[in-house]
C-alpha cells in the first residue's frame, strides 16, 4: 500500500510542478506582449506597464500556489528536514508576493477610481 502511494504522490507531485511551468510560462508570455503592446502605445504608458507588473504577479502568485501544494504532497510522505525548509521557503514567498500584489492592485484600483472622477492622480500615491 506504501509503495503504491508513494508511486502516485510521486506522479502527483509531477503533475502539479508540471501545471505550474505552465502557469508560469503562459503568464510569463502574456506580461511580455502586455508590454510590448505598451511600448507601441503613444498615450501615457505607465498604467499599462504597471497593469502588466500586476498581472503578471497574479500569474507568479498562482504558480506559487500550485508549487505550494506540490511540495505539501512531498512533504505529507516524505517529512524530512530539507523537505519542510523548502515548503516554508515556498510558503514566506508566496506570502510576501500575495501581499505585495493586494497592496499594488489596491493602489492602482485607487489611481483608476480618481481618474475616472476626473480627480488629478499623482504617480506613486496610493
Amino acid at each position: 500500500m506504501k509503495d503504491w502511494l508513494t508511486l502516485v504522490s510521486a506522479s502527483m507531485i509531477l503533475i502539479i510542478h508540471s501545471m505550474a511551468l505552465v502557469v508560469v510560462a503562459y503568464g510569463t508570455v502574456q506580461a511580455f506582449w502586455q508590454c510590448i503592446r505598451a511600448m507601441g502605445d503613444p498615450t501615457p504608458r505607465d498604467h499599462r506597464f504597471h497593469r502588466a507588473y500586476v498581472t503578471y504577479a497574479r500569474w507568479l502568485v498562482c504558480a506559487l500556489t500550485f508549487q505550494l501544494g506540490a511540495d505539501i504532497v512531498a512533504t505529507a510522505f516524505s517529512p524530512g528536514w530539507e523537505e519542510i525548509k523548502h515548503l516554508a521557503a515556498i510558503s514566506v514567498i508566496r506570502t510576501f508576493v500575495s501581499y505585495f500584489l493586494e497592496r499594488d492592485l489596491s493602489a492602482m484600483e485607487q489611481r483608476e477610481a480618481a481618474a475616472s472622477n476626473g480627480e488629478r492622480v499623482v504617480a506613486g500615491s496610493s
